[in-house]
């Protein structure tokens, strides 16, 4: 994210996922991370979670 900020493209939102503790969440939200989405997480309800997101709508 401060590599982005470098250049000038803070409107690129950054979404993680994978197994990342639930305790650094926080964390990672606090830090900018637009979404987080840990094991199990189904593409549906990612991809529904990103276009409220993006949509404005969170």
């Amino acid at each position: 994210m401060e590599e982005l900020k470098k250049l000038g493209r803070e409107d690129i939102m950054i979404i993680v996922g994978g197994v990342i503790p639930a305790q650094d969440y926080k964390f990672l939200y606090d830090a900018g991370v637009a979404g987080v989405f840990g094991p199990g997480t189904q593409i549906p309800v990612a991809a529904i979670k990103m276009l409220e997101i993006m949509l404005g709508e969170e």
